[in-house]
Order: C-alpha cells, then sequence, then structure tokens
C-alpha cells in the first residue's frame, strides 16, 4: 500500500481494512501439560472424528477372499491382449516369489483367440486380477475362474435381452449397460438359448463388437444380404467403442462359438 504524499506521507505493507471477526479470542493463561493423556474426541485440525466404525484394510476385497469371491466376473478382451497366462502359473514358483511384484493381469483362453481376463467391479472403474491376488487370498486360479463364472451365470439369468423382429429377419441382442453383455457368450446357458431361439430358422451369427454389446441373428438360407448388413454393424460398433473386444463375425456350431466361414457360393 502506498498512501498518496499530499496525505501525510507513505506506509508500506500496512492494510487498513479490519480483518478481525466478533469472536473473543481464547488466550492460554499456562504452559500446555505435553504428558496430558490425548482426548481422542477432540477436533484435529478443525475436523472431527468420523463416526461409525472404521474398516480394515485387510477387509477389502483386494485382500479378503470372502469379499472379492461375490464380485468376481470374466471380461473379454481382444486377441493380443498382455498379461500372465494362467496355465504357466506355478503355485509353488509364486510362491517363492511372494516378495516380487506381478501386475500382469491373470489371462486366460477365451472362444476363437480372444481373451478372458477377471475383473472386480468398482464405482467406474474395475480392479483387474493379477497373481498378487492369488498370493493375498490364498486361492487357486481355478477358485477365481469359478466364482467368475458363477457371478456371471447369477447376474445373466436376470439381465434383460432385446429381441428385434423385421419380417423374417430376427435378432437377439444383450446391451444392459452393466458392462458383462459380451461376456455372456461364455456361458453354455447362454449358447444353448441363443441356438434354441435362433437355430431353426438358419445359422446363429454372433457379434462381439464390445464390452457391453452381445447380438446374435438368424441367416436364413438365401438371405446373403443379411450377413453383410450383420458384418457392417459388427465393424461399426467395434470401431466406434471405447472397450472393442472383437469385429470378426462368429457362429455357433453344436453349442461351440466359430469363426463365421461365410456364404457359400452358388453352385
Amino acid at each position: 500500500m502506498e498512501r498518496d504524499g499530499a496525505g501525510g506521507g507513505t506506509d508500506y505493507g500496512r492494510d487498513a481494512r479490519d480483518l478481525a471477526d466478533d469472536s473473543p479470542g481464547i488466550l492460554r493463561d499456562s504452559a500446555p501439560d505435553v504428558l496430558a493423556p490425548i482426548d481422542v474426541d477432540a477436533p484435529v485440525s478443525g475436523h472431527t472424528r468420523a463416526s461409525g466404525a472404521g474398516h480394515s484394510l485387510a477387509d477389502t476385497p483386494e485382500h479378503d477372499w470372502g469379499a472379492a469371491a461375490a464380485l468376481l466376473v470374466p471380461l473379454l478382451r481382444p486377441t493380443g491382449t498382455g498379461g500372465m497366462p494362467v496355465t504357466e502359473i506355478d503355485p509353488t514358483v509364486l510362491a517363492a516369489e511372494a516378495g516380487r511384484n506381478h501386475s500382469q493381469p491373470l489371462l486366460d483362453e477365451g472362444p476363437c483367440g480372444l481373451a478372458v481376463v477377471y475383473a472386480m467391479p468398482g464405482t467406474g472403474f474395475d480392479v483387474i486380477v493379477n497373481a498378487d491376488h492369488l498370493l493375498s487370498w490364498g486361492v487357486s486360479v481355478v477358485d477365481v475362474q469359478d466364482a467368475a463364472l458363477r457371478n456371471l451365470a447369477a447376474w445373466s439369468t436376470t439381465a434383460a435381452w432385446t429381441d428385434e423382429v423385421s419380417g423374417e429377419r430376427r435378432l437377439i441382442s444383450s446391451d444392459t449397460g452393466d458392462g458383462w453383455d459380451a461376456s455372456r457368450i461364455l456361458l453354455p446357458e447362454v449358447r444353448t438359448k441363443l441356438t434354441a431361439e435362433l437355430g431353426s430358422a438358419g445359422r446363429v451369427l454372433i457379434g462381439l463388437p464390445e464390452r457391453h454389446v452381445l447380438i446374435a441373428g438368424a441367416l436364413r438360407p438365401g438371405d446373403e444380404e443379411f450377413a453383410g448388413m450383420f458384418g457392417e454393424f459388427v465393424v461399426e460398433s467395434s470401431g466406434g467403442a471405447d472397450e472393442p473386444v472383437d469385429r470378426r463375425v462368429f457362429e455357433l456350431i453344436d453349442g461351440r462359438l466359430v469363426e463365421f466361414a461365410g456364404v457359400p457360393a452358388p453352385a
């Protein structure tokens, strides 16, 4: 601050505003007793103690198998996804290397070369399971696989399907938004359902363009145009997805997912 020289000189570093409030100050009349017991209910830095019982870190899903087992789900990932193949995990070697970091995700083999990872869904994010989780939980890969498929099956039992009919053409799709729609193709009961509902009309085409979409359609004899339209939809959906899975068209044959070989040329 600078006072006008004509008004009586200059002041530096002085603020004429009154910054005090109306609250009376509290002055100590003696030194604090540093040996007195700490009041656990006293506010600290303006904060009061949180209400309710605390939760131990050991109770979080990353450390507690009981909590994690109820959350795990399998997720489809594109061919070529990196990780630690579950077939290469040796429990003895893993235990001996417990001091090392094993941050690579567990990688399982899915149908048609697709990858499968295992995740614990959170609010706005997923925790992908790695070998360190196995050590922390004290369980095997089989335990993780069984729990994840069991949870997926329980969810799929009540998850909605969308059924669309246009003339003789029919599509059945899953796009609930929960994030596990494409993974439903891993369930035998889902493959059986799609075959039962679409197989009588022709070949059963399957698209897995992204994590949030599974689409199935009946390819009737002589309707080659539908196969092309189906393939275009899969490519477009995968290209615009945040979490794409695959741009290929698949087919269900005898309950197995195989890559669609196309429509045979007329003789």
